[in-house]
């Protein structure tokens, strides 16, 4: 057995121009299964911010009518590929992932007016105006892509702080935005 395909390894690489067509054509494949339940659908991550670098993972962020439906979809997703994880360490979200090792595929899933729709938007949109934040982020997971090459957690734990930073920022922004 090929033991790199037993480690997840975190990379980030230059952003690819086929990430929109790939959220758009899985976002379809969702919505047959769950477009009952779904409000609104959205790329979100770094992979729907052009011109930077991204862990090749697209993000979906998916806005239902009520997260207790959700739970019935599970074995028709994963159908599709996808893992249920659940709440996944945040409270009234449904998390599903695209492959365990070779991840191509995340899936957050929240009810209408949850906070944290708007907060991932807000991150987004932000990000897409500010191109010099966009770049620093870029840099700092690029170097964090090196020192835990093998330590998803440790990745993660080293955007926390600037993630945090550009939420506030992004939060204050989308006040002064026209609607």
């Amino acid at each position: 057995m090929d033991i790199q395909k037993q480690i997840r390894i975190i990379e980030v690489v230059p952003h690819n121009s086929e990430w929109k067509e790939e959220y758009e054509k899985e976002a379809k494949k969702i919505y047959s299964i769950m477009g009952n339940e779904i409000a609104e659908i959205h790329h979100i991550g770094s992979t729907s911010i052009p011109n930077i670098y991204a862990k090749p993972i697209i993000d979906i962020l998916i806005g239902v009518k009520d997260i207790k439906n959700v739970d019935k979809y599970n074995n028709e997703m994963e159908k599709l590929g996808y893992i249920a994880k659940g709440e996944y360490g945040i409270l009234g979200r449904r998390f599903f992932l695209k492959g365990l090792y070779n991840r191509t595929h995340h899936l957050h899933v929240f009810q209408i007016g949850n906070p944290e729709i708007k907060r991932h938007l807000n991150f987004r949109d932000y990000m897409l105006v500010h191109s010099k934040e966009a770049e620093d982020y870029e840099k700092l997971k690029k170097e964090l892509a090196i020192k835990f090459r093998y330590d998803n957690e440790g990745y993660c734990n080293g955007k926390n702080d600037f993630i945090k930073d550009i939420d506030k920022k992004a939060e204050e922004w989308a006040k002064t935005r026209i609607k």
